[in-house]
């Protein structure tokens, strides 16, 4: 059983940035980033293994996010830079027992727990 809490979220003009965080009640071997915007289908943001030093990061946010952990905190972070209006969503932290979730592609959606989410607004 594993509880995770998300914070950081806000509201912001476009350009702008912000640094999400979600604390984990222990360690899982996978943890992630996924985003819903209302309307639309989650999307997974990204995602890095406890042990490995692989990232995945979605598509439409590659090169602009940055995921990281401090193992010592059980804490992954979102570092999000240059946002934009499409980035407004729901953000949810997620973490999975299982390594090799952390490696799948296409980007895994079955993740075993989840945050209840951060709110991200992006003005244009």
């Amino acid at each position: 059983q594993v509880q995770l809490v998300e914070s950081g979220g806000g509201s912001v003009q476009a350009g702008g940035s912000l640094r999400l965080s979600c604390v984990a009640s222990t360690n899982v071997d996978c943890m992630g980033w996924f985003r819903q915007a209302p309307g639309k289908e989650r999307e997974g943001v990204a995602s890095l293994p406890r042990i490995g030093v692989s990232t995945n990061y979605g598509a439409s946010v590659q090169g602009r996010f940055t995921i990281a952990q401090d193992k010592a905190k059980n804490s992954v972070y979102l570092q999000l830079t240059n946002l934009k209006p499409e980035d407004t969503a729901t953000y949810y932290c997620a973490a999975d027992a299982h390594l090799s979730t952390c490696y799948r592609t296409p980007f895994a959606t079955d993740f075993g727990y989840w945050g209840q989410g951060t709110q991200v607004t992006v003005s244009s």
